[in-house]
């Protein structure tokens, strides 16, 4: 292989539906907020990465994996820059993988089925130990854009729709939150979020979103008024994404001034919107 075989690829970020911590099923939807990945392939056998002055053993581990999966024995670097902030239930972390994994493909001349794309980024998170679940739901929907409905046990796509809808997202700072982050305690909902599973499935979308958004803010110690503000100004569905801290709307066009308005006095507020498109070439 020539020295300097060059991909570059996005991925967006992804918000909640039904989180799956709970009982391995999930539910998420994918934003327009991106993480950009350029991997620069050539004859070795280090890879090292920069993201930007995070821990870059998840993209390192994802070249090592696409190139593995492929047979090939090279080195080389990979840069990440996203517009994802990290650790705040938005999904960085799946956006990263997806979009090494895409470029690395773009850099060997390869074209990935969706399914083993993703299955590579899953396998990358859960070695880097970046995730529990594998996070099946929050990287078919990066991947694949659109919402999506998932087995995280079985790694299995459920379905999957595509959704115009503008999404508000807000960052409460920590004193909007009563305790720490017990996922164990999360356990004692399973039965409850089956039922926000269910509903997600059965293309109550927005219910599903509240009630896990409720659901989860009740065992992790955060405040649902947050979501409740949104609803009472007009939001279609509001919850908790992921294990926080971010809350993620769903609000229509009209409805987007008074649900800013709500959230506010929280902390900053995002406006952007379901990304239908998914992980692209660039």
């Amino acid at each position: 292989m020539d020295d300097g075989c060059v991909g570059v690829a996005r991925a967006p970020g992804a918000a909640t539906i039904v989180n799956a911590v709970a009982g391995w099923n999930g539910a998420a939807f994918a934003i327009n907020l991106y993480t950009k990945a350029e991997v620069r392939l050539k004859e070795g056998d280090k890879i090292t990465g920069d993201a930007g002055g995070l821990d870059p053993t998840l993209i390192e581990i994802a070249v090592e994996k696409t190139l593995d999966y492929y047979g090939l024995d090279l080195g080389g670097e990979v840069v990440t820059s996203s517009e994802l902030p990290v650790s705040r239930g938005l999904k960085s972390s799946s956006a990263a993988a997806n979009a090494v994994v895409l470029a690395t493909c773009e850099a060997i001349g390869e074209d990935p089925e969706p399914e083993t794309g993703i299955g590579l980024g899953v396998e990358a998170a859960i070695e880097a130990d970046v995730t529990v679940t594998g996070a099946y739901d929050d990287a078919s929907a990066s991947y694949l854009g659109g919402i999506t409905i998932t087995d995280n046990k079985k790694r299995r796509l459920l379905k999957r729709q595509e959704k115009e809808h503008d999404v508000l997202i807000v960052f409460p700072s920590e004193r909007h939150r009563s305790g720490s982050t017990d996922v164990e305690k999360t356990k004692l909902l399973e039965s409850l979020v089956k039922k926000a599973h269910q509903m997600a499935l059965n293309d109550e979308v927005e219910d599903a979103l509240t009630l896990n958004g409720l659901l989860y803010c009740a065992t992790l110690g955060y405040d649902e008024q947050i979501a409740v503000d949104a609803l009472e100004a007009g939001a279609e569905a509001a919850g908790l994404s992921g294990t926080g801290t971010a809350f993620a709307a769903l609000v229509k066009k009209q409805k987007i001034p008074s649900v800013k308005e709500a959230w506010d006095k929280y902390g900053k507020v995002i406006e952007t919107q379901i990304n239908n498109k998914g992980a692209t070439k660039l």
